[in-house]
């Protein structure tokens, strides 16, 4: 059955604490049993009007149990305590029932925050491989709409199970006051059951269907957003504006078409109950021997309508978010995923270097290799750039140093240790990273600064800034360190933003700089100070640059030049230029067509 399978997939949830379903069983149950004894009051209650005595035999198991305690009490004794009684078993059935919604709600909202923070997890330590290939707005929309829906499906699965309690405990009441009609209630409900499920077999797909839109959706709008730029510089506002509308309209259609079949489970389960709760009154009426034990079984039939009417409506909603708790699931499964694993050995500072040693690597099993049998020995302590051409691997080789992915064949060694048998932590702890693409967080000038070291004082984040020739600019900002740089520093310039970044980096004061392509695309002003600031906080650091700018190869160590991910060349400039070379042509080409830039 689908809800079996909907169930099941809520079961790691539940596992978060096994404890709190079997708790709220047990509290349902009681607060259940509570209201069916209230309700059997009635029966000696109302056996009390008219007469002094309570009919003792009555051939009924329950009634019978239920009158022989007030047999013997005056009928004023009778119409005071039978009434308390009653009133007293409701009280305590509903603040049982308040004790189970606290619990539930406490237990819902609680495993929601654990599934959001597992999967914030998941995403921060699985490998690049799989962010690479999945949606950004995938899983933002898993993260946001799609817990929340689960944890709505998790609430939908505990009415379940507290509608089944009340059932089962009416139904026995009901039972042991006529076991005919109650099999004939049983029927009937079952027929109702079998005809919402009928009418709603298609719910399950149109769940998915709206789990799907949703996140395409997401996605639009997130590129929208990120490259909102663009759009503009190219005149597609109208264009995107079109996609985006479409997006909205197919996650209009999609919960609107679920909301319809969702919201007709109510209505016409109270229709076809009621039709039955009126035929089972025209033939008790026929009967009026024992009229209060009649009329207390329509009035338990009639409390049991809504927890029939939950229980029709939990099943369905709980098969339509079905979709969206196997995307959550799927999403935190571990089996199909690949980890980079941390190594035992803690990392302190470099001793000698960091070497490749013929390393290959893929990034798809399908594509062609990113590096072929590279080998690269990067010394402590000097300043290494990488060149060649875009697609080259240059940007690779910082990756598999980073470990941001292991190596497909061949070893990478840092001072002769496998670099994969290293503390993952404490490795990227003593390295800091400055690159073209700088990202920074929606924070302050301070907070992003000290984002290298988060235990940085005010002291160290003014000295970095100054040593990074970005204090002077950060003093000018309306509310200086304390400004904030907006989305991905958007109140910045681009050499302000990159200023920053070297300051977060400086603070850091790591054991490698990695600098990829870090003046890349700014002015000469901005190229001169950030250079300026680099060339003092590199001195005697080892520092490895995917460089453009002669400014840093010029005053590189050596200089690896990479080609469709192999090494062609290797050595320093004035070795390069005397191989005239790959290198060396490259080199005059640009020298000579533009001795300004200084571009290669």
């Amino acid at each position: 059955m689908k809800e079996l399978k909907a169930i099941e997939s809520l079961r790691p949830l539940l596992e978060f604490y096994p404890w709190a379903i079997p708790v709220i069983i047990i509290i349902g149950l009681a607060s259940s049993l509570l209201e069916g004894l209230g309700i059997s009051l009635f029966i000696p209650f109302l056996q009390s009007f008219g007469q002094n005595n309570i009919q003792f035999e009555s051939n009924n198991y329950l009634v019978d149990l239920i009158t022989q305690p007030f047999a013997d009490l005056s009928l004023k004794a009778r119409t005071l305590v039978l009434p308390l009684l009653i009133l007293s078993s409701i009280f305590l059935k509903n603040s049982l029932l308040y004790l189970n919604t606290a619990l539930f709600s406490w237990f819902n909202w609680r495993i929601s925050h654990r599934l959001r923070s597992n999967i914030f997890e998941q995403v921060m330590r699985v490998s690049y491989e799989f962010l690479e290939h999945t949606q950004s707005g995938k899983i933002v929309s898993i993260l946001d709409k799609e817990t929340w829906q689960t944890s709505q499906a998790l609430s939908n699965f505990v009415t379940i199970i507290i509608s089944l309690c009340t059932i089962l405990v009416y139904g026995i009441f009901l039972f042991l006051l006529s076991w005919q009609l109650t099999l004939l209630v049983a029927v009937f409900s079952v027929a109702i059951s079998i005809t919402i499920q009928f009418l709603t077999r298609q719910i399950k797909n149109l769940g998915n269907q709206a789990a799907w839109a949703n996140a395409d959706f997401v996605h639009r709008a997130l590129e929208g957003i990120s490259g909102v730029k663009i759009i503009r510089a190219f005149n597609r506002e109208t264009y995107e504006q079109s996609r985006f509308n479409r997006a909205s309209n197919r996650v209009c259609n999609s919960f609107m078409k679920l909301d319809l079949v969702s919201g007709a489970v109510r209505p016409l389960s109270e229709v076809l109950s009621t039709a039955l709760l009126t035929f089972i009154l025209v033939v008790l009426l026929q009967n009026k021997t024992n009229l209060p034990t009649l009329l207390t079984f329509i009035f338990m039939l009639y409390r049991l309508q809504p927890p029939m009417q939950y229980l029709d409506s939990a099943r369905v909603n709980l098969i339509a978010l079905s979709a969206s708790v196997d995307r959550v699931m799927e999403l935190l499964d571990r089996s199909n995923k690949r980890y980079i694993c941390s190594g035992k050995i803690p990392f302190d500072k470099l001793e000698s270097g960091v070497c490749l040693e013929s390393v290959t690597f893929c990034y798809n099993p399908q594509d062609k290799p990113a590096l072929t049998n590279v080998s690269i020995y990067i010394p402590k302590g000097k300043t290494t750039a990488i060149v060649g051409l875009s697609g080259g691997g240059k940007s690779t080789v910082i990756n598999l140093i980073c470990r941001f992915y292991d190596v497909t064949e061949g070893e990478i060694y840092v001072d002769n240790l496998p670099l994969r048998e290293l503390n993952l932590w404490s490795w990227r702890s003593k390295i800091a990273t400055v690159s073209q693409d700088i990202y920074l967080f929606s924070t302050t000038v301070r907070e992003n600064i000290a984002y290298g070291r988060l235990n940085a004082t005010e002291a160290e984040i003014i000295a970095a800034a100054k040593q990074a020739n970005a204090h002077d600019f950060i003093s000018e900002l309306p509310q200086g360190y304390d400004t904030p740089v907006g989305d991905r520093g958007v109140r910045l310039s681009g050499g302000q933003r990159q200023r920053i970044a070297l300051a977060r980096a400086i603070i850091r004061d790591p054991e490698i700089l990695i600098l990829d392509e870090a003046t890349n695309a700014l002015d000469t002003i901005s190229e001169h100070l950030i250079q300026e600031a680099l060339n003092k906080f590199s001195h005697d650091r080892t520092t490895i640059a995917i460089a453009h700018r002669l400014s840093t190869i010029e005053n590189a160590d050596q200089i690896i030049v990479l080609e469709k991910g192999k090494v062609i060349e290797q050595g320093n400039l004035q070795q390069l230029l005397q191989l005239n070379g790959i290198f060396a042509k490259l080199y005059h080409l640009q020298y000579h067509n533009s001795q300004t830039s200084k571009t290669i």
